[in-house]
C-alpha cells in the first residue's frame, strides 16, 4: 500500500520572514562573505555563497568572471573543452577559486574531468550533476571520484532527503545540491510526480548535513532575492540560481528579436533543446525530456542584477537582525502565509 506523509510541507512562496529588533543601521553593515571548511576534502573556502547553476544558458566562463569580482561563485557548464578552461584560467586567475569544473558520469566524462583538473591544478571544485541523484550507479560515481582527488571539493547531487544527504556525504561528497523540480524551466514534476517543496527539503537536509559535518546548496526554486534570501535562512550554506541570471550579456543562449524586443534563449539541461545540441539523440528512445526552452527578455549585464539580489539578502539581514549572513538562520523565523497572499505574490512576479 502507498504510504502518505501528512506533514505539511512548503515552498518558499508559503512563507515571509517575520522582523525583529535590530541595531544594524545600513545594508552595507552587512557581511555577506562565509567561511566554510569541508568535510572530506579538508580545504576551506571564503566568499559569498551564491552560486550560478551548471547550465549552458548561466554557468559560462563570462558569468564566472563578473560574480568573482563580486566574491560569488560559478558551477561552470560541462560542455566546455580542456583548451577552453586553460585559455580562461590563464586569462582569469583570479576566478579559478570561485569556479567549479562540472561533470556527469558518462562514458568519458571522468576521463575529461581528469584532463582539466590535471591541466589546471588550482581548481579546486568539482560539481557531479545528475537528474537523479538516488541512483547507486551515482552514490558509485562519488566514491569513485573521491579516490582519484582525495584533496577536491566535491559538489553532488541532486536530492531532496536527508537520508540520501547523508549517504553521498558518508560517500565522499562535500556539499550536496537540493532540489527536484522547482527550477523554472524543469518538467521534473510534471513529467514523474516526483519532488519536495524547496523550503522543506532544504531544512531538512541542511538538518542531515550538518549533523555530519557536511554542507548543502539549495538548488532551484528562487525568483527573486527574497527567496534567495529566505534559503539562507532556512539553512542552505549555498544557494544556486538559474533563471535570476539568464538573459544577460554573460549568460549563454541564443539571442533572437520578437515584436521588436531583444528576447535570449534559456532552456534546462534535461530539455529537448539541451539534449539535441549535446548529442543526447541515442537516448530518445527511452529518455524524455524533462526540462523546456523559454525566451526571455534580454537583460544587458549581470552587474545590475548581482547588485539587486546582494541588497535583496543584505536588506533581509537588517530586518531580523543579522549583521553576517552566517546569523541570518539562527535569526530566522518563517510566518505562513494564506493562498491569497501567495496568488498576489505570483500575480507581481509575473508582471500582472
Amino acid at each position: 500500500m502507498p504510504r502518505i506523509d501528512q506533514d505539511v510541507k512548503l515552498d518558499f512562496k508559503d512563507v515571509l520572514f517575520r522582523p525583529k529588533r535590530s541595531t544594524i543601521r545600513s545594508r552595507a553593515d552587512v557581511d555577506l562573505y562565509r567561511e566554510y571548511s569541508f568535510r572530506n576534502s579538508k580545504r576551506t573556502y571564503t566568499g559569498v555563497p551564491v552560486v550560478a547553476s551548471n547550465m549552458d544558458t548561466v554557468g559560462t566562463f563570462e558569468m564566472a568572471k563578473v560574480l568573482a569580482s563580486h566574491g560569488m561563485f560559478t558551477t561552470v557548464h560541462k560542455h566546455y573543452s580542456v583548451d577552453d578552461w586553460v585559455e580562461f584560467a590563464k586569462i582569469n586567475p583570479k576566478a579559478v577559486p570561485n569556479v567549479a569544473v562540472s561533470s556527469g558520469m558518462r562514458s568519458g566524462d571522468l576521463d575529461r574531468l581528469s584532463e582539466i583538473l590535471k591541466a589546471i591544478p588550482e581548481l579546486g571544485f568539482i560539481c557531479l550533476d545528475v537528474a537523479n541523484g538516488y541512483s547507486e550507479h551515482f552514490v558509485s560515481f562519488v566514491r569513485t571520484v573521491r579516490e582519484q582527488f582525495p584533496t577536491h571539493t566535491i559538489i553532488a547531487g541532486n536530492v531532496v532527503t536527508g537520508e540520501m544527504v547523508e549517504e553521498l556525504i558518508l560517500s565522499g561528497a562535500d556539499i550536496i545540491k537540493v532540489g527536484i523540480g522547482p527550477g523554472s524551466v524543469c518538467t521534473t514534476r510534471k513529467k514523474t510526480g516526483v519532488g519536495y517543496p524547496q523550503l522543506s527539503a532544504v531544512i531538512e537536509c541542511a538538518d542531515a548535513a550538518h549533523g555530519l559535518g557536511g554542507h548543502i546548496i539549495s538548488d532551484g526554486g528562487c525568483t527573486c532575492p527574497g527567496d534567495v534570501s529566505k534559503a539562507f535562512g532556512s539553512g542552505a550554506d549555498f544557494v544556486m540560481l538559474g533563471g535570476m541570471l539568464a538573459g544577460h550579456d554573460e549568460s549563454g543562449g541564443e539571442m533572437v528579436e520578437k515584436n521588436g524586443k531583444k528576447m535570449k534563449q534559456f532552456y534546462g539541461m534535461a530539455s529537448k533543446t539541451a539534449m539535441k545540441k549535446y548529442n543526447a539523440a541515442q537516448d530518445t528512445e527511452y529518455r524524455a525530456s524533462e526540462g523546456k526552452t523559454v525566451e526571455i527578455a534580454y537583460r544587458g549585464p549581470v552587474e545590475a542584477t548581482v547588485q539587486d539580489i546582494l541588497g535583496g539578502v543584505r536588506s533581509t539581514c537588517t530586518y531580523v537582525g543579522a549583521s553576517k549572513l552566517k546569523e541570518l538562520s539562527k535569526r530566522t523565523t518563517f510566518i505562513r502565509v494564506s493562498q491569497q497572499i501567495n496568488e498576489v505574490f505570483a500575480a507581481n512576479n509575473t508582471g500582472n
